[in-house]
């Protein structure tokens, strides 16, 4: 091979390694080391994932896989659900019984709640309709209800009150009710309780329905849910898999289409949608966590 052959085949090599770098929407997203996540939302192309042990939240770019610590949160509060609405970021507080609202563009907070809680605590994950930001406590048969006033405006800390959960659910041992999402109207809300991996949907009231699934399969180690339509999406979170299952018309009752899996996946507890695309965030709890620990997003195909 000449020279200018040696060259040109050099250079094709680089511009194609570059090319694929910079492919759109990589498979795999990296987190900061020792990030451990658990939350994740996202809104257009713009992803957060928030941090367990330091409340801090990360945004970044589905587009690039590029992103940056968005919130850094003062010693204390944790970061487990989030959702994002209308330009603002809602975060459950775990074991502080607490909620935070922040500004989604520059992480500054706009609100701090101290929820009705008592005793053992674990706020875990919210979803955010038209006039209420709904928050479960997977240690309390409770939702925590904060209003939300014109253009999703949060309320008071005065206005936020537990609603209790009637009906089919039923309080076990262990972590309960985890996952939340609604339909778009906001008067059915969805649930997934973990430790007997069973789906309820709810009234703002707080009366629970049991979902019944065809042959009698459940989601155990439920943990974030998302709902598109009448598919609901359930992370089964060290079972390493996403069950797909397909909804009646009146939520009553549900079939599980197949459960999505990928190598990438290393204990993933929420999912949140792009178009076709899931992003799953790897909380890795069968992994001490260190300040090098590595932590990622994967996204699969719905």
């Amino acid at each position: 091979m000449t020279r200018a052959l040696l060259a040109l085949a050099v250079i094709s090599v680089v511009v194609a390694s570059v090319a694929g770098a910079q492919s759109p929407f990589p498979s795999r997203i990296e987190l900061p080391d020792g990030f451990q996540p658990e939350g994740i939302a996202i809104t257009g192309e713009q992803f957060y994932v928030g941090s367990i042990p330091t409340g801090r939240v990360y945004g970044g770019s589905l587009r690039t896989g590029l992103g940056a610590v968005l919130v850094t949160a003062p010693a204390g509060p944790a970061a487990i659900g989030l959702k994002v609405d209308r330009g603002r970021l809602f975060v459950a507080g775990g074991s502080t019984g607490d909620a935070f609202v922040y500004n989604a563009k520059t992480g500054k907070t706009i609100a701090a709640y101290e929820l009705p809680t008592s005793g053992a605590t674990f706020v875990n994950d919210v979803v955010v309709t038209k006039r209420a930001a709904w928050f479960t406590d997977s240690q309390r048969a409770v939702l925590y209800r904060l209003p939300l006033g014109p253009n999703g405006r949060p309320g008071a800390p005065s206005s936020v009150r537990a609603v209790n959960l009637t009906g089919d659910f039923q309080q076990q041992t262990g972590f309960n009710a985890n996952g939340i999402d609604a339909t778009p109207n906001g008067k059915t809300l969805v649930i997934v309780q973990s430790n007997t991996g069973t789906l309820f949907t709810v009234t703002p009231g707080g009366v629970t329905r049991k979902i019944a699934l065809a042959g009698g399969e459940s989601v155990p180690n439920g943990d974030g849910i998302l709902l598109d339509g009448k598919t609901l999406y359930v992370v089964q979170n060290r079972l390493n898999v996403i069950a797909k299952i397909s909804l009646a018309p009146n939520l009553r009752s549900g079939r599980v289409l197949r459960r999505i899996s990928n190598t990438d996946f290393d204990v993933p507890t929420t999912v949140a949608e792009s178009g076709s695309r899931l992003y799953a965030v790897n909380a890795r709890f069968g992994t001490t966590g260190t300040p090098t620990t590595d932590y990622w997003i994967t996204q699969v195909r719905k």
